[in-house]
């Protein structure tokens, strides 16, 4: 068994795709994964499985599709490449609440990026760092990779590390 992370997409953000935290850990565990547990309301799954990415990639988004009415963007991580993310960060020294990685299941790109200010953007291998200097609530930023990724910033990426790990 490993640790595994769920990253919905688009969840419980302005009151769309309106996911309750405890009905995701309840689906998760009747779907047999271990351990099931969400970390804040953003859409934060942590469990363990024998499965692969892709198997509960797809399990996790049918599931999701069947029991909410809504198909999520599901991307999957294991606690050992979220530490590695982490640790990759290319802005160790910045708040981790202003440095964010976008995740996507392709390989990242910064091609189609527009309206970038004061953000500071880098390539992960699934991952794309952005550092948004004094915080992102005036930024203009548009990604393309987020259309079909999802962002977190670096405490939450520790956090849900730190907890997949404690499952492996």
């Amino acid at each position: 068994m490993s640790g595994w992370v769920a990253l919905l997409r688009a969840v419980n953000v302005g009151g769309n795709n309106k996911i309750p935290m405890a009905q995701l850990a309840a689906m998760a565990t009747r779907l047999g994964l271990d351990g099931a547990r969400t970390y804040i309301a953003s859409g934060n799954l942590i469990f363990a499985s024998a499965l692969g990415e892709d198997a509960l990639r797809g399990m996790i988004a049918d599931a999701i599709e069947a029991e909410f009415g809504a198909r999520i963007g599901v991307l999957v991580r294991s606690a050992a490449e979220l530490a590695e993310v982490a640790a990759r960060c290319p802005w160790p020294d910045r708040p981790g609440n202003r440095v964010v990685a976008l995740f996507t299941d392709e390989v990242p790109s910064l091609d189609g990026v527009r309206h970038q200010a004061g953000e500071v953007l880098a390539l992960g291998r699934r991952e794309i760092f952005i550092d948004y200097g004094e915080g992102m609530a005036s930024s203009k930023l548009v990604v393309p990779a987020s259309k079909t990724g999802t962002g977190r910033n670096m405490n939450t990426v520790g956090k849900l590390a730190e907890l997949a790990s404690n499952l492996s």
